[in-house]
């Protein structure tokens, strides 16, 4: 089907429930186009106009995990990445010559303007008081806090320190930390490679890098961290056992992952299914504020607006290099807006 899917499992399955989403409409509304043959552009018209008045939950399979957003109207961002699906199937089909070119899928199923005027950046930054107490509670993370079976704890403390400590600090996608290596960890000062637990150099004159694999907008790459997350992930890494080599699904190669225990990774959901649920009821804050449920990308906002934001804030192009985007535009999303002439840096106006 659409060659790019292949390259992420996780794009390809949510864009096969999008293309069996609309194949329901198509049998329901329009069943003489129910063979992706007989679509026309009076076909592709009448799917943009459904999809603009349809709500969440409209011809889905399954509704679990839907909640209170049920019969909700589709949001902008959704009503463009079906509309997108939808096009990438039609168009992938007539170059593999699967289906007749019967309509151009980049004309008759384009976006319509109304929708991209709706969508902005929308960093969804967490309130700095409600950040400072799920700090805290990672920094103060003891294995009490830490849910258990018969058989006691799942993971060991060390591992869920490190991974709570990581999204805490590091700025990284939930699959980033997931797939983070074995010595992704460095330790320089002034320039040379030092080990962590060096005693001749002291603690505040050594940089902690974070070498992180190839992700989403780009390559692997370094950058500097906190010292405390460097030694959380260096008490885990020396306290782990020996695992099997996996294979990283976005790369193809057989890697061995930091946060693996018992032979399996530690998944990228580990963090909003688990760690956050956790952080919140060690700090005694709700899960959700009024920007909605407080999930891991939250964390990677709320920490490129504040360095954005700081007395002595990142330059844009430093900001840039440190989240790993490709570019500025990219990070629309990752940072909130500040007022020109609010803050100064090297003499250059943050805007």
């Amino acid at each position: 089907m659409a060659r790019h899917l292949e390259v992420d499992p996780g794009h390809r399955k949510g864009t096969c429930a999008i293309l069996i989403k609309i194949g329901r409409w198509v049998a329901a509304e329009q069943p003489e186009a129910a063979d992706p043959t007989a679509w026309t552009r009076q076909t592709c018209a009448a799917l943009i106009a459904a999809l603009d008045r349809m709500n969440v939950g409209d011809c889905a399979e399954r509704t679990v995990g839907l909640k209170n957003r049920l019969g909700k109207p589709l949001e902008a961002l959704s009503k463009a990445g079906q509309l997108a699906a939808v096009r990438t199937f039609f168009r992938d089909c007539q170059e593999w010559e699967w289906l007749p070119r019967r309509f151009d899928p980049q004309r008759a199923l384009a976006t319509p303007r109304s929708i991209p005027a709706l969508l902005g950046p929308d960093p969804r930054v967490i309130a700095d008081d409600i950040w400072a107490k799920l700090l805290w509670a990672g920094l103060n993370l003891t294995a009490d806090d830490l849910p258990a079976t018969q058989a006691g704890l799942f993971h060991p403390l060390e591992l869920v320190r490190a991974v709570t400590l990581t999204w805490l600090f590091s700025g990284q996608r939930s699959n980033e930390i997931a797939r983070l290596r074995v010595g992704c960890i460095r330790w320089q000062h002034d320039g040379q490679t030092i080990r962590g637990d060096a005693a001749d150099v002291l603690a505040q004159d050594a940089v902690c890098l974070l070498d992180v694999p190839t992700h989403k907008t780009g390559t692997a790459f370094s950058k500097p961290i906190d010292p405390l997350m460097g030694e959380a992930i260096e008490t885990w890494q020396a306290i782990r056992p020996a695992q099997p080599k996996m294979v990283d699904r976005r790369t193809g190669e057989h890697a061995g992952f930091l946060f693996a225990f018992r032979a399996r990774r530690v998944p990228a959901a580990y963090i909003n299914g688990t760690i956050i649920a956790l952080l919140c009821r060690k700090a005694g804050v709700p899960t959700s504020d009024v920007r909605g449920n407080i999930t891991s990308h939250r964390a990677r906002s709320t920490i490129a607006s504040q360095l954005y934001n700081a007395k002595e804030p990142m330059t844009l192009f430093e900001l840039q290099a440190w989240l790993g985007h490709r570019s500025p535009q990219s990070m629309t999303n990752s940072t909130a807006r500040v007022p020109a002439a609010t803050s100064r840096r090297d003499g250059h106006r943050i805007k």
